[in-house]
């Protein structure tokens, strides 16, 4: 019985590790601008961030504040990780349009019941972002963060296929 028991075990382990492995190497046939950028959207220097952040997880209460980078001041939430804006979005709609896979590499900027903001002069808000939770908004666009950034004032999201951009103080994508 302990023999089968370890068989079974060890063959559940590879077909897990095997469907994991051609997970990722599927093609994917959904939203096309979740791609990595490219080598000229790098990431720049935000001289009033924290040094270490993660985007994703709840604030409680959400934050947005202006931090000086390569492309000027642009908006980032309150732990310094730069949002960004999508064009394939509607400004003023109520949802989300990126949706899918787009969510696994643009995940939403959550909202909060109280916004604070340092610098920003956009009209903030939200939105029920497509997983059901709170998506913060700035002048009615969607905000999201981008998972190739991995620190405060990383930029790397940047004109990723010509639909992705930081934005300024008022809410406007700086293109």
């Amino acid at each position: 019985m302990k023999s089968s028991l370890k068989s079974w075990c060890a063959a559940t382990s590879a077909v897990v590790a095997l469907a994991l492995a051609l997970t990722g190497c599927a093609n994917d046939s959904g939203s096309t601008d979740t791609a990595s950028p490219s080598a000229d959207a790098q990431s720049s220097a935000v001289s009033s961030a924290p040094a270490e952040s993660s985007p994703s997880g709840d604030m409680g209460a959400a934050s947005l504040a202006l931090a000086d980078s390569s492309l000027g001041k642009i908006v980032v939430d309150g732990k310094g990780m730069t949002v960004y804006q999508f064009d394939k979005d509607t400004q003023g709609a109520d949802s989300s349009a990126c949706t899918g896979p787009c969510e696994d590499q643009w995940p939403a900027v959550p909202g909060g019941t109280d916004v604070t903001v340092d610098g920003v002069t956009g009209k903030t808000g939200t939105i029920t972002g497509v997983n059901g939770e709170s998506q913060l908004t700035l002048d009615g666009w969607p905000l999201y963060y981008f998972a190739g950034d991995k620190k405060a004032g990383d930029t790397a999201g940047q004109g990723v296929k010509d639909v992705w951009w930081v934005l300024d103080a008022a809410g406007t994508p700086i293109k």
